[in-house]
């Protein structure tokens, strides 16, 4: 297999390597996409498969909405369609001809969705509406880098509606924490939650709840966001419920989503000089049987023993690898470069011992565990630690690069260091916070608790201090 560039002294090399060489995606024929291969696919099946459940059980059915948007239903939320048109893709022809109207390709569903809610809900009984789906977009990116940042991919997108805003800002909430256990539980990916500055909310909304991840170069990357859209699309889309008093009133809408950009956050996170890491959850092969031999009987009383030993681990997500055309070292180079959690070696020495050699991708640790003990449950437990240990790791990542700073020459250097996140007390302008970036690249990426910021003066501009921001520079 090809090298792999140095993790450490060529990151975006690194990572397009990996991506690459792990067979997870290609560049399409249009620029900016890219195709999904089977092995890149299969983990966002995974993905999907497990957020599906958890958005159902927050009581939201799955729906589908038309991938093109009318100019006119676009145009009616003037700040939402000032966000997006610079991304906008628009159709304007159609079988040959003309159209009377411009279509949009979706770059986002709120405004088609709640044109569709405005005949959905008539009474506060219909309410809450809540409903998701799996789908692709596209925005017109100038710069793109796969899965982290495409012209078309893939997502969930949710949207409900609500009586109230404290009901609004709880399905905010909800969603933002199933985002955050989902990425802990399932990827090992610890993140931060918090709200965005006015200036980096979603276009049109009342305010905007992400989580902040931290790659292994310093950057940070928002992994998921939540939007409490207030009652602004409601108005710009007529949509108007009866109360239980027969008063009309207008509803509060949320949107929340969460696309393959997670694919590329996870490489980021755990990704190692070798390539992926991948945590067993989420691992579309959670551990490969490679087979060891020189002749044709060992080759068959080790194929016949890595049968009979993958028959007995059930519940677990197995492959062997009997490639005659390729050596075990290739083998072994490329399932570590894919990711897989757990590789088993199995050569006629080990039939000797009556054992097989387990060797872990999270810790490259070997174990010669005794066949009678490779049962389903020992793997699992396995699994199970590699998967603690994976979560261990981007923790320690994590607390060791999030800083505290009170002044300008300790961000920067903070920053122009292993990077990574740095708290600063912020006067809560635009202003200060476009200087500090055009400074040092940084950008903000959630504010911490205002009560912190009491006594404290913004480093850049000396004028009292609002609250914290989080400032990393990021994907």
């Amino acid at each position: 297999m090809a090298r792999i560039a140095d993790q450490k002294t060529d990151f975006p090399q690194w990572y397009l390597d990996v991506i690459e060489q792990a067979g997870l995606a290609e560049h399409a024929e249009v620029r900016g996409c890219i195709i999904f291969k089977p092995y890149g696919y299969a983990l966002w099946e995974a993905i999907q498969r497990d957020l599906d459940r958890r958005i159902k059980e927050l009581g939201v059915d799955n729906v589908y909405f038309p991938l093109f948007i009318p100019e006119s239903i676009l145009q009616r939320e003037k700040d939402h369609i000032e966000g997006f048109a610079p991304e906008c893709a628009v159709v304007t022809h159609g079988g040959g001809k003309e159209l009377s109207e411009k279509l949009y390709v979706r770059p986002t569903s709120e405004t088609i969705i709640y044109t569709t809610f405005a005949k959905w809900v008539q009474s506060h009984r219909d309410l809450p509406l809540k409903i998701n789906q799996w789908a692709n977009v596209v925005r017109w990116e100038m710069r793109t880098r796969p899965f982290l940042r495409t012209l078309e991919f893939l997502w969930q997108e949710g949207h409900t509606c609500h009586i109230s805003k404290e009901d609004a800002d709880t399905m905010v909430n909800a969603a933002l924490q199933m985002y955050a256990d989902f990425d802990r539980e399932m990827l090992a990916i610890p993140v931060l939650t918090g709200r965005k500055p006015e200036h980096e909310k979603f276009a049109g909304a009342l305010y905007t709840l992400s989580t902040e991840a931290l790659a292994r170069d310093g950057k940070a990357i928002q992994a998921g966001t939540s939007h409490n859209l207030g009652q602004g699309f409601s108005e710009a889309y007529g949509v108007s419920f009866l109360d239980a008093e027969g008063k009309q009133q207008r509803p509060w809408m949320t949107s929340w989503g969460l696309s393959t950009r997670i694919i590329g956050t996870l490489i980021v996170v755990h990704g190692d000089e070798k390539g992926l890491r991948i945590p067993p959850r989420i691992a579309p092969i959670q551990a490969v049987i490679v087979p060891i031999y020189k002749t044709d009987a060992e080759r068959e009383a080790v194929l016949t023993a890595a049968r009979t030993l993958c028959a007995s681990l059930g519940g677990i997500r197995l492959k062997i690898d009997d490639r005659a055309e390729k050596s075990p070292g290739f083998k072994f180079n490329e399932w570590e470069v894919k990711g897989v959690p757990l590789r088993i070696e199995l050569g006629p020495k080990d039939l000797e011992k009556r054992q097989a050699t387990f060797v872990r991708r999270d810790t490259a640790e070997k174990i010669a565990v005794p066949l009678a003990s490779c049962t389903g449950a020992f793997v699992q437990s396995l699994l199970t630690s590699i998967q603690e240990t994976l979560l261990q790791q981007a923790i320690a990542h994590l607390e060791a690069h999030t800083h505290i700073a009170d002044d300008m020459t300790q961000c920067s250097k903070l920053l122009e260091g292993e990077g990574g996140f740095v708290w600063m007390p912020w006067d809560g302008t635009l202003e200060t916070a476009t200087q500090i970036k055009d400074a040092t690249k940084a950008t903000i990426r959630l504010l911490g608790d205002r009560a912190n910021a009491k006594g404290k003066t913004d480093p850049q501009s000396g004028a009292p201090a609002t609250e914290y921001a989080l400032y990393a520079k990021a994907y």
